[in-house]
């Protein structure tokens, strides 16, 4: 059980602050008020399990949460594959731009025409920047996800002609939240950190995800949001496995996390400029977590350190299950299982972080 609590705590690094996801809008109260004469008709979310909308489910993968509690206050406490206890970012920053209510995992069998109007997310619970990444734990790569927008580009010019296509691609959002299992798993946990030093496999990192960003652009994306890596040696799990006996935030982890962070930011600001038309923005939501984290009395939270499934130190996908139990009060707690945030606290990352970069995109 030790081995397999490992396996898994390894799999599902930092993603849990992806969360933060849902931080490129400025939340008034109810539906965002966008400039005049803009639309944003529909939200494509691309990564890991923090914007993972069920596309794990039909995968042959252990990285899955299509199970009681996962899904426990979503609509009619449905299990849909999203690792959370309720809704996940895309379904959050579609809600507040008035697009829809849910955001669906492309591969949902159920998918439906109108589905594909206003978005859907490639993304996969465990995959990274890092080509091998995903490969651990037999996870769709972000080279795959790209496959799969082009076929539903090629879907969408079907049903609504190039013209309508045309216009959805364009004044889009574009979410891209991965690298946390990059590091956290693939770097720290399975040993390349001996192989490698932090600053040349962070210089990779952000390599690979450049060259992903001018892909989805070629492919017609304009507003592109790019999220940062959240402090990852905070996360419950990582505490438990590798913060001592008091459980501490894992200080040489969160060093990495701001190493690439301030590479992406640069490569980001960068590449903003050099493509036409195109508002790519490097969301910072290392700072607003920890923030989430250190003073939760800030935001109408009680428990930071643990998750509410279990104990909350440790289980997370297969490990957090009918079996394990909550806590009593989800809505107190930052953490649903041992790496990934409760819809409230994704809620409360969206009223702190969406306002300082909903004017970037217009």
């Amino acid at each position: 059980m030790k081995h397999l609590s490992s396996y898994f705590v390894a799999t599902y690094n930092s993603k849990v602050f992806f969360y933060v996801f849902v931080l490129l809008w400025a939340a008034c109260e109810g539906v965002i008020k966008l400039p005049e004469n803009t639309t944003v008709p529909a939200i494509f979310a691309f990564g890991d399990s923090i914007v993972d909308q069920g596309n794990n489910n039909g995968i042959k993968t252990l990285i899955k949460a299509n199970f009681m509690p996962y899904g426990k206050d979503f609509e009619a406490g449905v299990s849909t594959g999203r690792f959370c206890n309720g809704k996940t970012p895309p379904d959050l920053i579609a809600e507040e731009l008035g697009i829809t209510e849910i955001i669906p995992a492309y591969l949902d069998p159920n998918l439906k025409l109108e589905d594909l109007k206003k978005g859907v997310s490639f993304a996969s619970g465990g995959s990274g920047y890092n080509p091998e990444t995903p490969k651990l734990v037999s996870v769709i790569s972000l080279s795959d996800q790209l496959e799969s927008f082009k076929e539903y580009i090629g879907k969408l010019q079907g049903a609504v002609g190039e013209e309508e296509t045309h216009n959805i691609l364009t004044n889009s959002l574009y979410i891209v939240v991965a690298g946390s299992d990059d590091l956290a798993n693939t770097y720290f946990t399975l040993g390349v950190s001996k192989l490698q030093d932090i600053n040349s496999y962070t210089d990779l990192m952000v390599s690979s995800a450049s060259s992903f960003v001018q892909e989805i652009y070629n492919l017609g994306a304009r507003r592109i949001a790019v999220f940062g890596i959240p402090p990852i040696g905070c996360l419950p799990a990582q505490r438990t496995l590798a913060g001592g006996g008091v459980r501490m935030c894992v200080e040489k982890y969160n060093q990495a996390a701001q190493l690439a962070n301030s590479k992406f930011s640069s490569e980001f600001d960068s590449l903003a400029e050099k493509l036409p038309e195109s508002k790519v923005v490097y969301i910072d939501i290392y700072n607003p977590v920890l923030d989430l984290i250190q003073r939760p009395q800030n935001y109408g939270l009680e428990v930071t350190d643990r998750g509410c499934c279990g104990t909350g130190n440790i289980e997370v996908a297969v490990l957090c299950n009918k079996y394990s139990g909550t806590c009593p009060d989800d809505t107190k707690y930052l953490f649903w299982d041992s790496y990934h945030p409760t819809e409230r606290g994704y809620r409360a990352l969206v009223d702190q972080i969406l306002q300082k970069y909903v004017n970037r995109f217009f």
